[in-house]
């Protein structure tokens, strides 16, 4: 069973963002009060939490938000998820994969903290499909195309 482990935002891009304790997803924009909310296809960012633990620096092991990630969670390895996969967050919220790593900036400010960004390696990117409020703890559960829960 897969689960968020902790959602992080940020005032500004390129930059670690700090947890919050719940967080609303926003049709057409991506997760309130986040610097990468906006109308295009990377408004939410997803990270692996055990692959954030394998490749992390030990002293930033388990502070949430390092990687400029705005999900982190535990049960999922992100990039062997299809682009056009729809995730269910919580309750009610749902994202479509619409990216699976990314181009890296030069040396960014995540970069000089951690000597290594994985999210171009490992993160996905989506965009709000439906909205809803997410929280750690909440369950992700991929769906088919019918909008039902995959199985295995």
């Amino acid at each position: 069973m897969s689960r968020i482990i902790a959602i992080s935002v940020s005032p500004r891009r390129g930059t670690k963002k700090s947890p919050v304790a719940r967080a609303e997803l926003v049709v057409g924009y991506g997760i309130e009060g986040d610097a990468h909310g906006g109308d295009w296809h990377r408004q939410v960012s997803l990270l692996s939490a055990e692959r954030m633990r394998e490749v992390g620096v030990p002293s930033l092991v388990g502070k949430y938000g390092i990687y400029a990630e705005n999900i982190a969670t535990e049960g999922i390895d992100w990039k062997t998820i299809p682009v056009g996969t729809r995730v269910r967050l919580g309750e009610r919220a749902e994202v479509e994969i619409t990216q699976i790593g990314k181009e890296c900036h030069a040396h960014c400010e995540i970069h000089k903290l951690t000597g290594d960004c994985i999210m171009p390696r490992e993160g996905v990117f989506a965009r709000v499909t439906s909205p809803g409020t997410i929280q750690p703890g909440d369950l992700v559960v991929l769906l088919d195309a019918e909008n039902r829960p995959t199985t295995g």
